[in-house]
């Protein structure tokens, strides 16, 4: 059979079929060389095989599929980035940062304790008042004067006591707290001298009580206590005798309700001291037998 008559069978080029045929080792110079019949059979086994090869190339074309990339919207499954748990930002719990309100030392506010200099004291006394201090009488206010004490400057008032002109300082802001107090009236006056005309105390068994009484009633700064230590012990004098303690202690009694009973009444010291004198009861000793 010639090469032209069997490659219109197979379907083939001639130049092709003469390819096969020199794989094959078989003698085909031309298309029009003639073929013998092992030949033929030899080159269509060989030809039947390869058109099963050339399908096996479509399959590249199953490379479509990778066109299903759109597949690659899985990652929409980012979806898990619902990590919106992580919503647990209300862990914001930073208002826990709530510490600030450790702005609680503003508290120091109370440095606002500067208006305290607005509470200056004001003395109810003032210079050439006339003012009575316990325990030492009546006495005159001759000035006031600032003096260091205990690191820093005070005020004080100056006294001058009325009857033996004893000089006393007294802080400003702590004289009333010390127990200085006005003059009495001319009608406070009569009334402490009417005391006298009241039924006097006696010692009595418990002696050391009573001294220890009229003590504190000197001590008191009260005019008409002090006025019955007077009564009470030129009671006792008249009547028996007193020991040299309770003589002086009727001595400063005296002196300090004489020094008041001046300013009251607006007399001389040597006339203060009559009007008490005038005022005391004379007591009667019965004589003896």
């Amino acid at each position: 059979m010639r090469v032209y008559e069997l490659a219109r069978e197979l379907k083939l080029d001639s130049s092709d079929l003469l390819a096969h045929a020199k794989k094959l080792k078989i003698d085909a110079k031309g298309a029009s060389s003639g073929l013998e019949p092992a030949d033929v059979t030899k080159i269509e086994a060989a030809v039947k095989k390869r058109p099963a090869k050339k399908p096996a190339a479509k399959k590249p074309a199953a490379k479509k599929p990778a066109a299903k990339k759109p597949a690659a919207k899985k990652p929409a499954a980012k979806k898990p980035a619902a990590k919106k748990p992580a919503a647990k930002k209300p862990a914001a719990k930073k208002p826990a940062a709530k510490k600030p309100a450790a702005k609680k030392p503003a508290a120091k506010k109370p440095a606002a304790k500067k208006p305290a200099p607005k509470k200056k004291y004001v003395s109810p006394f003032t210079v050439e008042d006339k003012v009575v201090y316990p325990h030492h009488g009546a006495a005159t206010i001759i000035k006031r004067e600032r003096r260091e004490f205990d690191g820093s400057r005070i005020d004080f008032f100056v006294l001058e006591v009325a009857i033996d002109q004893l000089i006393l300082r007294v802080p400003v802001e702590k004289a009333v707290d010390l127990g200085v107090r006005p003059v009495i009236s001319k009608t406070a006056a009569r009334r402490v001298l009417a005391t006298f005309k009241e039924e006097p105390q006696e010692a009595g068994a418990n002696w050391s009580r009573w001294y220890k009484l009229l003590t504190e009633k000197i001590n008191s700064g009260d005019i008409y206590q002090v006025a019955e230590v007077v009564r009470d012990l030129t009671h006792a004098q008249q009547l028996k005798g007193i020991s040299p303690a309770l003589k002086r202690m009727l001595s400063k009694a005296r002196m300090i309700l004489a020094s008041e009973l001046r300013f009251a009444l607006d007399l001389t010291e040597e006339d203060a001291v009559k009007r008490l004198d005038r005022a005391l009861p004379k007591v009667e000793v019965p004589e003896e037998e």
